[in-house]
């Protein structure tokens, strides 16, 4: 007898098709909207914390053409949310606050460190996923 219910007592949503998980590679290529729904780019890569294992960033690919000229823009996972209808994240940014995020060109080395790290979460003003001492 099926009762509908979840192994925990309530409804599971994969019974229903719908799960909560994904892969990074499925997350990879999904494009990034503003709240007004404006594409402004692409998710490239998911950087996890390889101790701790936590996504610490998503790295948005924005600008240039075929690749040429992009410029790679780490933003705070917490800042992104899944819009189902757009079928992809939303972050509420505004151009100049893009134009003025932590960035990197496509070959120019950067370096993936708490310093670097505390920058980019104190521009989009949330704190690191890492505890603080």
């Amino acid at each position: 007898m099926t009762t509908g219910m979840g192994r925990f007592g309530d409804t599971s949503p994969a019974i229903h098709g719908r799960h909560d998980l994904i892969g990074s590679d499925r997350v990879e290529g999904t494009k990034v909207y503003r709240s007004d729904g404006k594409k402004i780019g692409e998710i490239e890569r998911v950087m996890l914390d390889k101790f701790s294992g936590q996504i610490a960033y998503a790295v948005m690919g924005f600008g240039g053409f075929l690749g040429l000229g992009e410029d790679h823009y780490p933003i705070p996972w917490q800042r992104l949310t899944y819009n189902e209808k757009l079928g992809g994240y939303e972050v509420n940014i505004t151009d100049e606050q893009l134009k003025n995020a932590p960035h990197y060109a496509t070959g120019e080395e950067w370096k993936w460190d708490r310093t670097q790290g505390q920058r980019i979460y104190d521009y989009y003003g949330v704190p690191p996923y890492w505890p603080l001492m």
